[in-house]
């Protein structure tokens, strides 16, 4: 059975929250359960070097988030969970494909661009606080999805360049060394679901707005107790499509349960009932997890051992590419 090597990237800054489980880790731990599918996860550790520099909150995000994905039902057997900077062979092929990616390329990618552009907005040098992490962050994605060949890369919409942008970089270095990388695939689900947070907005860590994953059950309630609402009184009827209650509501419950609750809110149900319900139903579904996830972040050795267990499943394969990397480039032994 032919089976297409799926990549996904989870960048290790920040702790959890409930829209990255509803919008990137429930979709792609399910992805990774299908049978015709090699999950590839890592821990995008270097990447996260480019937005803090604080070693503890590096390391602590970076744990975390392994505990996260494994918490909710990744199988690391099932499919291969790494930590990026344990493949020494990413860094080495990043170097190697930055040789011949262009610089005018860089120059196009969406986070330097934005960088540039609110410089000038405020008279400052284009460059200013730019690091060269920011500006060619680019070749070590393109490095991250290469070394496996990957052939699909699940992303936003937002991100759809990263992945063009890697193909770009293959296509040029196949051109001028001879085929090695396989050209990966951007696939974007437009279903996907986007979360919003306490203020109504995208729920995102640079909004402030978000409920954290594994918060205690009273952290929960009190983080849910501050979704934004309207001043409508119980007994008077609510737009529920305009409610963040309910769109949250709708990421957890079946399609009887966001008819009944629809139907409780064209009937007035109070602000408070509904909060509580939504948590009830919230914490149901995370309260199993929650259980794993602290036994796991209480033993950070067997986190390790899983991490280290990944990558030693994937040296040979980054070991074998880079082999032949080496070889078309001259960069091999006399003989």
């Amino acid at each position: 059975m032919t089976t297409t090597r799926v990549l996904t990237g989870i960048t290790t800054t920040g702790t959890p929250h409930l829209g990255n489980y509803v919008g990137a880790i429930r979709p792609a731990i399910a992805a990774s359960q299908q049978i015709d599918v090699d999950a590839y996860l890592f821990l995008a550790d270097f990447h996260a070097l480019i937005k803090n520099q604080n070693p503890d909150e590096v390391a602590q995000s970076s744990r975390e988030i392994a505990a996260t994905w494994l918490a909710l039902g990744l199988d690391p057997d099932r499919s291969f969970f790494y930590r990026q900077s344990d493949i020494p062979e990413i860094t080495e092929l990043s170097w190697i494909l930055s040789c011949s990616a262009a610089k005018g390329l860089m120059n196009r990618a969406h986070a330097y661009k934005a960088s540039v552009q609110a410089n000038e907005a405020a008279g400052e040098d284009p460059d200013f606080g730019t690091t060269m992490g920011l500006f060619s962050y680019p070749v070590l994605m393109a490095a991250d999805i290469l070394i496996f060949n990957a052939h699909r890369v699940p992303v936003g919409r937002d991100q759809i360049q990263h992945v063009e942008m890697a193909r770009d970089i293959a296509q040029r270095f196949n051109h001028h060394y001879g085929t090695i990388f396989t050209l990966p695939e951007a696939v974007v689900d437009d279903h996907v679901a986007i979360l919003q947070g306490l203020d109504g907005r995208k729920m995102s860590k640079s909004y402030g707005n978000t409920i954290p994953l594994f918060g205690t059950p009273k952290q929960l309630q009190k983080s849910i107790n501050k979704i934004k609402t309207n001043l409508l009184e119980p007994g008077e009827p609510k737009d529920a499509d305009d409610a963040t209650v309910f769109q949250i509501w709708c990421a957890f419950a079946d399609e009887a349960e966001r008819q009944q609750m629809r139907q409780a809110f064209a009937g007035g149900i109070g602000w408070g009932d509904a909060k509580r319900q939504l948590f009830e139903r919230v914490n149901d579904e995370l309260s199993p997890a929650r259980e794993r996830y602290e036994r796991l972040m209480a033993d950070p050795g067997q986190l390790e051992s899983i991490l280290q267990a990944g990558a030693a499943r994937l040296r040979p394969q980054s070991s074998a590419l880079m082999e032949r990397v080496r070889d078309a480039t001259g960069l091999r032994p006399y003989r």
